[in-house]
This record gives structure tokens, C-alpha cells and sequence, in this order.
């Protein structure tokens, strides 16, 4: 067969179901053979951009690798930047480039699309860097591909392809997927944990993004009401656990940060003299005192024990590691200690009460979405105010639903990300929330929504600039600059590609325009304009905007 049959049979094999891509002269070996695959839908894109980033939404929703397909060269340029995203939110992301001629590789001749060293380009934004040079190679490479996003940390992989290899024929020998099995502590390990654990008298588990990614979700909440440990979620591990559950604190985005009065989720952190981390990066470091135990899941070696010395290290797959944990913390003695429910309720109805007083316009306008999105609906926040304010504040019931860029932070991926959302998810409504200036880096896209009908509704906060930078500007270096924005009528935009458009009369009008949106047979743009909304004057904000980077006023940095 020819290389690229045996690329798209070997997808196949793997349980792939899509492809997000362009077509182009060093793929077309590839793409006449997902022509003739019935089993593959290719989803053509507008701009290479969105082929990583549909396929990083596709994965995070669903659990499974997500496929993009480019040329090399400037298309894997292009696409880079939704692997950064899918890197930093530990997403398994397959990209497919296609490659110059193999004999002009490395020679710098000049061949279209050349890029010396091109795995290099992407290196420090994948796990694993391939090639197949002729149709043989090609199962391997996918098999290798696979294996690398289903073991350890999920992260992006990349596989390059020369356009000889996608029409050759020779003989291919397809292999079947890797049998993985789930990496569990050692027995000692699990022990010593368990003890410490048992001993405890006020536990907190501090859950991240690698509970969704290990599927570990169930297993969690077993844990949580075995043992009665509450739990506090980075913003990548909301969803894991409900927040309506009545063990969850809710979701903390910069616990080193959070000293300030008032801050009743920082005042649980401290109080806690066992942190038991699950596949969370601890990026700012344990969240607890310095004296605190601090037991930590993580199927990453390297994020073991970088937080604190002195760490009871469990290096394993989350899912697999609670299960195994679990009856020996409760033999332990875990399961004796009293439910604290009424403590975390009296917690988050501070938490609620300063939110309102000290929050606004921010907790109003969260409050209608809130009302007007669906309980079980997927949302991808984008690099907006309110995006930062929904990685504490917006409630998250159900698995994988929130979907941020992590601390990537691309602005303009949400749209593309939320498509890809949809296509894993068509019977669930997904909800994108984008700002006026992050929403036209990938608008084209709507052509592609309309062509496959991903009906995805889309509210776009318009102030007509890049509003963050623009305060930002005003209030820390002297006045804005170049950050004014002149958009289009995004009613009529959306509907000149035959999409629907609608106008909110203020961010409060959400709460019933979203609701008529989703009943649309159609992908939806809200127009949602409003004024310069200024930083919350909450105490998990004042970290984040204290720019260090600010202009001296008499010339002078200070060291």
C-alpha cells in the first residue's frame, strides 16, 4: 500500500474517527487516502491554526488523541500555536506535517516549504518528534506516536511525513495498538502515604488537570467521601469533582498569592497540615503551610518532588494510584475522621458573600451566563477578564467541561478549541466565550462551523480594543497604545457565512439570549457589547495585575 494508506489505516487501528486539516501539495499521498477511508472524517480548516487547536478541544472533551494534518514548513509554523496550548493543558495532540522531498532534507536547497531541523521548531512543545521516510515506517511511527500520548504525561506528539512516502507502494506490515497498562505506586509507597493520611486530623486534596486526563474523575469522588477529605481544585482540575458536591471548596487559580483579608479559600489552605496532591503541577508550590505534609500523585516524575523536600512522592497514574490508595488510607484509619461539610458550606457562603461586594461588574455578569448555560454544557473561555474570573468563580458540575488555555494563555484559541469541542461532543451544547480581539484571530473559522454544521454559540464581548491591555497601559505606563480595535458588525458577519448572529443589549442579556441560541439549528455569534471593565478588587487578582514590569516613575528600577 502506499504510505499515506498506510497512514490513514494504521489511524484507523488507532480508534481515530477525525482529522483536522488542510490539504496541500507534500500531503496529497495523505489526503487521497482519507478519501477513500470511510471510517476517517476529514474537517478542513481555514487557517492551520485551528487544525491544533479543534483537535486539542477534541481531546480534552472526549478523552481521545486528537489528529491535525499540515504541510510543513509554514503550516507547521501555523500550527504551533495550538500545541503550546495542548502542552500546557496536558492535551494528546497528534500532529501529522508533511515534509520536503527526503533526498533535499537538511540540505538547505531551498525546497518549498523548507524549514531546516523542522521537529526542532516544535520540540519544546512536544513530547516526541518522528519520521517516516517510506510507507514501512509509517505503522511504526504511529504505533510510537500513540504509545507516547496514552503513557505517562499526555502531551503533543508530531510525526513528519516526506510527500514521496504518501505515494509510494511497498510492502506495510499494520500493527495493532500498544497494550498500555496503568503505572501504580509501589506497595511501600502507598503504605507510608496511607499512614500519614490515616494520621491526618485536617487533610485537603488539592486536585489538578490530570485527574481528567487519567479519567480519574469517579475514582476522586470515592476518595473524597470514603475519607472526608475536602478539596480545593486548580483552575485545569475543575470539573473533576462537582462543585455543587458538598466537599468541594471550588477552584483556586494563585493559592501563594491569596494572603490578603477576606480570603476565606486561603485561610482553608493554611489550616491544612496534610495536602494531598492529585495530578496538579503545584506551580506556585503547596498550597498548605511549609510545615505541612504534602503527599503528591503525578504520573510526571519530574513534578514529584520539585515542590517541597520532605514530600511523600507517588508516581502514578491518578486513576489507578486512588484506587489502590484508598482501602489502605480507610484501613488506616482515614474514613474515621468527621464529615467537615459544614465548614466547607459556611467557607463557600463567605467566599459567595464577598464575590457580590467585592466583584463587580465581574460576578453579575458570571452570575447571568451562569443562569443561561446549561449545567452540562462544554464552555471554552478565552484570554479575557472574564475568562480569568471564570477560572475561580465559574461553577463546573460535570467531567471536562471547562476548557482554558492553561497557563499558555493564547488569545484567539477558544472559538477553534470550542469547535473541536462540539465535533467530539455533537449531542451536548458548547458555549464559547470570547472577546472582540481574540475572537478575529480565528473568525474565518466560522466558515468552517457553518460548512460541517458545528453549531457552537459563541458570545463576543466587544469594547472595540484590547481591553486589558489598553487599562493596563492607562494605568501602569502613562496612556494606551495601538491597542483600538475596528470590528465588523458581528451580527451581520456571522450572518453573511450563514451563520446566526444576535445582539445582546448588555452582558446581562445573556442569561436569555444563550438559551434561545442553543435551540438554533446553526453555529450562533452573540454580539455582546460593553464599556471598560476594570480589575476585580479581589484578593486573587492583586498577584496577578501587581506588574513588576511597571514604568519607573523617576527613571530608576530598583533591584
Amino acid at each position: 500500500m502506499t504510505g499515506g494508506e498506510a497512514l490513514v489505516k494504521s489511524l484507523v487501528n488507532e480508534g481515530v474517527e477525525v482529522v483536522f486539516g488542510i490539504p496541500g501539495i507534500q500531503v496529497y499521498g495523505i489526503i487521497a487516502a482519507l478519501r477513500d477511508e470511510p471510517g476517517i472524517r476529514l474537517i478542513t480548516t481555514r487557517h492551520e491554526q485551528a487544525t491544533t487547536f479543534m483537535a486539542d478541544g477534541y481531546a480534552r472533551s472526549s478523552g481521545r488523541p486528537g489528529v491535525a494534518l499540515v504541510v510543513p514548513g509554514a503550516g507547521l509554523y501555523n500550527a504551533a500555536s495550538g500545541l503550546t496550548n495542548a502542552f500546557a493543558r496536558s492535551s494528546p495532540v497528534l500532529l501529522i506535517a508533511g515534509q520536503i522531498p527526503r533526498g533535499a532534507v537538511g540540505k538547505n536547497l531551498g525546497a518549498v516549504h523548507e524549514v531546516t531541523d523542522q521537529p526542532g521548531t516544535v520540540r519544546s512543545v512536544t513530547k516526541w518528534q518522528g519520521r517516516a521516510s517510506r510507507p514501512r515506517d509509517v505503522p511504526d511511527a504511529v504505533f510510537e506516536a500513540f504509545r507516547q500520548m496514552r503513557t505517562g504525561r499526555p502531551r503533543p506528539v508530531l510525526i513528519e511525513i516526506p510527500p514521496e512516502a504518501g505515494v509510494e507502494r511497498e510492502e506495510v506490515q499494520l500493527r495493532n495498538p500498544a497494550r498500555i497498562s496503568r503505572l501504580v505506586p509501589s506497595r511501600e509507597d502507598l503504605e507510608e502515604a496511607a499512614r500519614v493520611i490515616g494520621a491526618s486530623r485536617t487533610p485537603l486534596i488539592f486536585a489538578g488537570g490530570g485527574v481528567a486526563c487519567s479519567d480519574a474523575e469517579g475514582a476522586l469522588i470515592r476518595l473524597v467521601e470514603a475519607t472526608n477529605i475536602p478539596v480545593v481544585t486548580s483552575s485545569g482540575g475543575k470539573g473533576s469533582i462537582p462543585d455543587r458536591h458538598p466537599l468541594s471548596y471550588g477552584s483556586c487559580f494563585s493559592p501563594r498569592g491569596e494572603r490578603q483579608e477576606m480570603n476565606q479559600l486561603y485561610e482553608v489552605m493554611q489550616s491544612a497540615d496534610l495536602v494531598l496532591g492529585i495530578g496538579t503541577r503545584f506551580s506556585l508550590g503547596n498550597p498548605a503551610r511549609e510545615s505541612s505534609t504534602l503527599v503528591n500523585i503525578n504520573i510526571d516524575g519530574s513534578e514529584i518532588t520539585r515542590v517541597q523536600p520532605g514530600t511523600i512522592p507517588l508516581h502514578g497514574d491518578a486513576k489507578a494510584t486512588i484506587e489502590a490508595l484508598l482501602p489502605l488510607a480507610v484501613e488506616a484509619g482515614a474514613g474515621n475522621r468527621p464529615s467537615p461539610a459544614e465548614a466547607v458550606a459556611a467557607a463557600r457562603n463567605l467566599i459567595a458573600y464577598y464575590d457580590i461586594r467585592l466583584k463587580e461588574p465581574q460576578y453579575a455578569v458570571l452570575e447571568a451566563m451562569q443562569t443561561g448555560i446549561p449545567d452540562d454544557a462544554f464552555v471554552a473561555w478565552d484570554v479575557t477578564q472574564l475568562g480569568y474570573y471564570a477560572r475561580t468563580h465559574y461553577k463546573v458540575n460535570h467531567p471536562k467541561t471547562y476548557i482554558d488555555s492553561g497557563y499558555s494563555f493564547n488569545l484567539g484559541y477558544a472559538f477553534p478549541t470550542a469547535l473541536g469541542v462540539k465535533v467530539a461532543q455533537s449531542d451536548r451544547p458548547v458555549v464559547c466565550v470570547t472577546g472582540d480581539g481574540g475572537f478575529m484571530f480565528n473568525s474565518s473559522e466560522l466558515s468552517t462551523a457553518v460548512k460541517y454544521g458545528i453549531n457552537v454559540v459563541t458570545a463576543v464581548f466587544r469594547n472595540d480594543s484590547y481591553g486589558n491591555v489598553a487599562r493596563d497601559l492607562d494605568e501602569a505606563f502613562g496612556g494606551a497604545y495601538g491597542t483600538d480595535l475596528h470590528n465588523p458588525d458581528f451580527v451581520k458577519f456571522a450572518e453573511s457565512f450563514g451563520a446566526k448572529g444576535m445582539r445582546a443589549k448588555n452582558p446581562l442579556d445573556l442569561e436569555r439570549l444563550i438559551p434561545l441560541a442553543l435551540e438554533h439549528d446553526a453555529p450562533v455569534v452573540i454580539d455582546v457589547p460593553f464599556g471598560d471593565m476594570p480589575i476585580p478588587r479581589a484578593p486573587q487578582f492583586a498577584p496577578f495585575y501587581n506588574l513588576p514590569w511597571t514604568m519607573p516613575q523617576d527613571g530608576l528600577i530598583e533591584s
